[in-house]
C-alpha cells in the first residue's frame, strides 16, 4: 500500500477516534435518557470544548473528503510520488494538531494547522498535474 493510502486510513481513523470521544463526552454530559431518546428536544449545552471538537469532526470531515478523492485518483492513476507522499504525511500531521488545537481553543495555531492540511492536500493534488 503507498503512503498515500496509509494516511488516508489514517486520517479516518483520526475521524473515528475524535468522533469516539466526543460521543462518550456528549453522554456524559447530557446522560444516557438524552442519547437513548429520539432528541427532538435540546440537551443541555455543551461545555465548550465539546462544541469545538464538533466543528473539528465537521471540518475534518469537509476536508477529508477532498483529500480521499486526490488520494485514490493519485493511487488509481499510479502518479503516487515523493511530493504526494509528503503531501499526505503533512495532511495527517495538520490534521492531528488541528484537531487538538481546536478542542483545547488554540486558535492561531488551529488556522495555521488548517492551512497545512491545505498545503498537504495541494502536494497531493499536484502529483496528477
Amino acid at each position: 500500500m503507498t503512503t498515500e493510502l496509509w494516511m488516508l486510513v489514517a486520517s479516518a481513523g483520526l475521524l473515528f477516534v475524535l468522533n469516539f470521544v466526543l460521543a462518550n463526552a456528549v453522554v456524559a454530559q447530557r446522560g444516557m435518557p438524552w442519547a437513548l431518546g429520539n432528541r427532538d428536544e435540546p440537551g443541555a449545552p455543551l461545555a465548550p470544548w465539546m462544541a469545538r471538537g464538533g466543528r473539528a469532526v465537521e471540518n475534518l470531515k469537509e476536508n477529508l473528503l477532498v483529500f480521499a478523492i486526490l488520494v485514490l485518483v493519485v493511487h488509481v492513476a499510479g502518479a503516487s510520488n515523493s511530493t504526494s507522499a509528503l503531501g499526505a504525511q503533512i495532511f495527517l500531521g495538520a490534521r492531528v494538531v488541528h484537531a487538538l488545537s481546536y478542542l483545547g481553543g488554540v486558535k492561531v495555531v488551529r488556522t495555521l494547522a488548517w492551512a497545512g492540511g491545505l498545503v498537504g492536500t495541494v502536494m497531493v493534488g499536484v502529483a496528477l498535474v
